[in-house]
């Protein structure tokens, strides 16, 4: 197949793109950044590139600003939408009005689509109405006029990527190697993941399966809270797990920002198992084992 993906530069990207190209598929990358089989995009519009979809099988949306970019002020905050939204646009346009269309389009969100609080979602659930849930919620919705064009739309919810290079798991495991960590906040939020090697392969089975479209929870089968979490990654580097953070530090530290450690829903991948999809690591001990064990 013929593979562009636009934010391929990224971690996720990059991981794809390997497993991809392993495969002996073809895949251009369409990114700010210069690298070989790279396409110079300005994330905004389709000049210079537009053309190129005519010759591809399958398109992959995976741009966005990392949240983890604090603090969360308004201009911060548009930045988010601002490069998930608009290049969701121009590819829609792009495909719009290729002549020859690709048979599937990936457009990737987050697990955070169902809103912070309720009861566990599933793909049925509808979205939440915080910030972080009309985000979800947008981005989706840049590329939503590919369904009225017969094209199979994949919407890939994501829940955190566990993986050795994730800044996240270092801000994680960073209290824990200093024989500092422990519960954060109540420590029963729900902690959404997903090893990478599941990640990678689930987006693969999904975009296999010709009868997969429309909206995926790509997590982790456990429902798993960050105090379960925090605890197996401490057992696992073998260091105690002791030292409470009340959730009043890091509201005050990290602003708005703190809703992604302090608040969380906990989510199934109801359509991903039901697709036939068998997780490699469906808890956190085996994912923690595999990265750091």
């Amino acid at each position: 197949m013929n593979i562009m993906i636009a934010g391929g530069s990224g971690l996720l990207g990059t991981v794809l793109k390997k497993s991809l190209r392993d495969d002996g598929h073809n895949v251009r990358v369409l990114s700010r950044r210069d690298g070989p089989d790279t396409i110079k995009w300005d994330g905004l519009t389709t000049k210079g590139w537009g053309h190129l979809v005519n010759d591809m099988d399958a398109v992959i949306h995976l741009t966005g600003q990392s949240l983890s970019s604090w603090p969360w002020t308004a201009a911060r905050k548009k930045s988010f939408e601002d490069s998930r939204i608009i290049p969701g646009l121009a590819l829609a346009q792009a495909i719009q009005e290729a002549d020859r269309r690709p048979s599937l389009f990936v457009q990737f969100s987050g697990i955070n689509y169902y809103g912070l609080h309720g009861d566990p979602a599933d793909e049925s659930t509808p979205p939440g109405e915080d910030f972080l849930a009309q985000l979800a919620v947008k981005w989706e919705e840049s590329t939503k006029p590919l369904d009225e064009l017969g094209i199979r739309r994949l919407v890939l919810r994501t829940s955190v990527v566990l993986a050795r290079e994730n800044p996240i798991m270092d801000l994680m495991s960073l209290p824990i190697k200093l024989f500092v960590g422990g519960r954060i906040g109540l420590g029963t939020q729900a902690f959404s993941w997903i090893h990478i090697k599941d990640w990678v392969r689930a987006v693969r089975h999904l975009m296999a399966d010709e009868n997969a479209r429309g909206a995926y929870n790509l997590v982790a089968p456990a429902q798993t809270s960050l105090q379960d979490f925090t605890k197996e990654l401490a057992r696992v580097m073998h260091r105690p797990h002791w030292f409470p953070v009340p959730d009043m530090i890091l509201r005050n530290v990290l602003g708005e920002m703190s809703v992604t450690i302090l608040d969380g829903r906990f989510s199934r991948p109801k359509r991903l198992l039901e697709s036939g999809y068998e997780f490699q690591f469906p808890g956190p001990r085996e994912a923690l084992t595999d990265l750091y064990g």
